[in-house]
């Protein structure tokens, strides 16, 4: 049997699909009714499940008549891909970060199996160069990484 969090995403998802927009809005409180579970494990399935590297925003008020909007992020032209990568980046991402970042991008078909072994194949060999033989600084390597990633990324979004 499922999970709790996985039915609760499931079901999330089923809600998405239904849609004519690319929005939902939900109930902490009805939600958690609904599985019978406290509200914190709504937000807990929310914060871990629906996130902008898994191509989701969410935007949530509390309190009587709080929600939580769930917007999947459309990215059919090139400048909105490459945008979305330059936020997911950043100015500074670990070689760790940077490989759960490209699985999350192949698993939503930004890039494919290929693509993400070339490009982490890439980020290894430029981690080995500026630790081993430029002894850069963590955050320098970060930076590096950082960058090859965004150029790559947004090489491929304008293919």
């Amino acid at each position: 049997m499922a999970s709790l969090t996985k039915l609760i995403e499931r079901y999330i998802n089923k809600l998405l699909e239904e849609q004519e927009s690319e929005s939902i809005f939900l109930s902490r409180k009805e939600l958690a009714e609904k599985f019978g579970c406290v509200p914190s494990q709504i937000n807990y399935v929310i914060r871990s499940r629906f996130t902008p590297e898994r191509g989701y925003i969410v935007e949530s008020q509390r309190g009587g008549h709080g929600y939580i909007r769930i917007i999947r992020l459309c990215l059919s032209l090139p400048e909105e891909k490459a945008n979305h990568v330059e936020e997911l980046v950043g100015d500074l991402i670990s070689e760790q970060e940077a490989k759960k970042l490209l699985a999350n991008l192949q698993h939503r078909n930004f890039i494919s199996q290929r693509e993400r072994l070339i490009i982490e194949m890439a980020l290894r060999f430029q981690e080995e160069m500026a630790r081993d033989i430029f002894d850069l600084s963590p955050y320098k390597r970060e930076a590096m990484h950082a960058e090859l990633l965004k150029r790559m990324l947004k090489g491929l979004a304008y293919q």
